[in-house]
């Protein structure tokens, strides 16, 4: 006889969204806005972690150097866009990083860390830890990595590929890891189960993340300003009775290039002009979660 099982996954309970507790919105904005820049090392000796132009003749060799080169012109030309027109209109952003960006493009976390972003660890290099022989190692390096760079604790993760092991929110929450982005399941933050207590699941996307937009489905250079615009839609008939995280996932490579840019700063311009729009980091919203003391008796062992 077949058993089935009880429960949809084992980190965070099953709910429907018209059935989560009333969250009261962070100064009176229910739509939250996340800008997360993934700031990614792809090692140039190994092989590339995604691809936009195939192998010639099917085959795949290192060193790979036109997709090098596609991650690379983002590194020294997307970047310098997105910070100044993140920058120039005084927004937070989180920067999801590799650890190893750090001493690989020093100028690039410079960079970073003057423009006041937050560092959410991404794994050491854009490598998914279930091909790593050991995460423990490339958890502990990446978080001492990123806190001895900006003198502050890490305290958020997403995983390379949003990847995780069976072990892998166990040993962030025990490192104090406060959110994770990889298990994007809803709109709102959420508690999720860990052998040391409970952790945030952060809302994330792949609806407007840069990468599925344009570099997997392909679609025009203003497809994700036309998703963000439909989504606040829909958000307005839900915001009376639940804020919305509206996630904003970009790549140097993907999002800065030119002929998207103009359409990135659309997006922020129409979302700064709503009255009830606010912008927050990762750890902004974690705060603003658990300040709300919302019960998590439901995930706790």
């Amino acid at each position: 006889m077949r058993v089935l099982p009880t429960v949809s996954n084992p980190r965070i309970p099953y709910c429907l969204a018209t059935d989560m507790p009333r969250l009261a919105p962070p100064d009176g904005k229910p739509l939250i806005v996340h800008i997360v820049a993934n700031i990614e090392h792809w090692p140039f000796d190994r092989p590339m972690p995604r691809k936009i132009l195939p192998g010639p003749h099917g085959m795949d060799r290192s060193p790979d150097v036109p997709n090098f080169n596609w991650v690379e012109y983002g590194m020294r030309c997307g970047l310098p866009r997105l910070l100044r027109a993140i920058g120039e209109r005084g927004l937070p952003a989180t920067a999801a990083i590799n650890a190893s960006v750090i001493e690989v493009y020093p100028r690039a976390a410079e960079a970073i860390l003057a423009a006041g972003w937050e560092f959410m660890g991404h794994g050491l290099t854009q490598r998914a830890l279930q091909n790593e022989p050991d995460e423990v190692p490339i958890i502990d390096e990446t978080l001492a990595l990123i806190a001895r760079f900006t003198g502050r604790k890490v305290r958020g993760w997403l995983g390379p590929g949003q990847s995780q092991t069976d072990h892998t929110a166990d040993l962030l929450k025990e490192r104090g890891i406060e959110y994770c982005c990889d298990w994007l399941m809803d709109d709102v933050p959420t508690w999720m189960r860990t052998i040391h207590g409970p952790m945030i699941a952060m809302p994330y996307s792949f609806e407007y993340n840069d990468v599925v937009v344009w570099a997997i489905d392909k679609h025009s250079s203003d497809e994700q300003h036309r998703r963000v615009v439909d989504a606040v839609e829909t958000f307005e008939k839900e915001l009376a009775d639940q804020p919305r995280v509206l996630t904003l996932p970009l790549h140097p490579h993907v999002q800065g290039v030119a002929h998207r840019m103009n359409h990135f700063e659309r997006t922020l311009d129409l979302l700064m002009a709503r009255p009830d729009t606010i912008f927050m980091t990762g750890s902004q919203i974690a705060d603003w979660f658990v300040g709300l003391g919302i019960d998590d008796s439901a995930v706790r062992n």
